[in-house]
């Protein structure tokens, strides 16, 4: 079987691998992706859809094991779930987060995560302008709803962090919260409204996506496993596929969860666990949120996309199955209950699970790795793949191209751990 030479092999079709896709043939490369399934189906299809410049905090942040042992008593109501194993790999991975969760990795954090996410925001912006996705862009924002008093003030105390750091924030009472959100419940008590964010709808989003990038030039190779790499002398010289063999000037590995056991044989450190999310979408009831939401206690995303309304919530670190659990799919009903206006009987059309590829500090991983030329790394965006994926898409080119980059990447690179 002859092998495939590529200009820019990206390893995974997912919201990372099509955006940076897009920005290199943008930039005059040619491009191959490899995915082993189905490219833009992938974790980012079905989860929230929700364009979060605001969320600039690092999931490993002080407070936060604390939350998850509380959450974990709880277990019928938990966001929050992990798997028990005796896997090296994965007690590592638990001790480097438990050691993440400080102010000091919050401190850290912060910068890259603004500046991508900024660029990320505008990208978004410019590039369904552009090409005139109908992906259902709606930029109003994100609203936190609060039942309690701790809950609320814990809100706004994020909220001031996040102004200070050029975050656009409101705040709302009791009646403006219900003004602002008629679906919100009688008891809901106020709001934290994070006005640059926006959401849309991520499989329509990312099957534009693919298809635009497809017209541009792309060769998409479905269904095509990674099975090992060849290498010598610091360059990846093979990339092994169930299709056959490719070789590349640079290859981009944005393999999501996944990408520990695809790199296997490069022998790269690369701590990612999955963390399992669920979603469940529904046609649209009677009386429709109007803004995107989050149900601030019980840490659940609601999403109204044109004719259909999604509810997003959990995360199961460690779980590598993406079989929706239906005890969990009906607990997120239930919560979301807690806070709006539903019908008694939900259309449910469809339900859902995907694993978000974790770093034990909540930061992704993007940069070249130092062991290999020719190896870009853009991976670890744990729920903020689709986010932060037309930022990531053009840091990629830049680096691929030899550009400087649009912020300091070093504090994302693999050599941090």
């Amino acid at each position: 079987m002859t092998t495939k030479h590529s200009d820019v092999l990206i390893v995974g079709g997912g919201s990372i691998g099509l955006n940076a896709a897009y920005y290199l043939l943008k930039s005059g490369r040619k491009v191959s992706i490899v995915d082993a399934k189905e490219i833009g189906k992938g974790s980012s299809s079905g989860n929230a859809g929700h364009i979060v410049p605001s969320h600039i905090i690092p999931l490993a942040a002080p407070g936060v094991v604390t939350s998850a042992l509380k959450w974990m008593l709880d277990p019928s109501h938990s966001p929050f779930g992990m798997k028990v194993s005796l896997d090296p790999k994965y007690i590592l991975w638990l001790l480097q987060f438990v050691t993440a969760c400080s102010e000091a990795n919050v401190t850290r954090g912060i910068p890259p995560l603004n500046s991508l996410g900024q660029l990320s925001a505008r990208n978004f912006i410019q590039m369904i302008a552009e090409e005139k996705f109908d992906c259902h862009h709606q930029e109003k924002g994100l609203l936190f709803l609060y039942k309690t008093e701790k809950a609320m003030q814990d809100g706004v105390h994020e909220g001031e962090l996040m102004q200070k750091h050029g975050i656009p924030v409101s705040v709302y009472d009791r009646n403006k919260i219900h003004e602002v959100e008629p679906a919100a419940l009688g008891d809901i008590i106020g709001g934290v409204h994070f006005t640059g964010d926006s959401h849309l709808d991520p499989a329509v989003f990312l099957d534009l996506l693919r298809e635009r990038v497809r017209a541009m030039g792309a060769e998409m190779f479905e269904n095509t496993a990674v099975t090992g790499f060849e290498s010598a002398n610091g360059k990846i010289l093979k990339v092994k596929t169930s299709a056959g063999d490719f070789s590349a000037e640079q290859i981009v590995l944005a393999a999501g969860a996944w990408t520990p056991a695809v790199a296997r044989d490069l022998r790269l450190d690369i701590p990612i666990q999955p963390g399992r999310g669920y979603s469940m979408t529904m046609s649209a009831t009677k009386q429709m949120p109007s803004h995107a939401l989050i149900l601030g206690e019980r840490r659940v995303a609601v999403s109204p996309m044109n004719h259909l309304l999604r509810f997003t919530g959990r995360l199961e670190v460690g779980v590598g199955s993406t079989v929706p659990d239906p005890r969990w799919i009906q607990r997120i009903e239930n919560a979301a209950r807690e806070y709006l206006r539903l019908d008694e009987q939900l259309d449910v059309k469809e339900t859902w699970a995907g694993l978000r590829p974790t770093t034990p500090d909540g930061m992704p991983i993007i940069g070249r790795a130092a062991k290999y030329s020719n190896l870009i790394l853009a991976t670890g965006h744990a729920m903020l793949g689709l986010s932060l994926g037309p930022g990531t898409g053009q840091v990629v080119a830049e680096l691929v191209n030899g550009k400087e980059s649009a912020f300091d990447l070093s504090p994302l690179r693999l050599e941090r751990f």
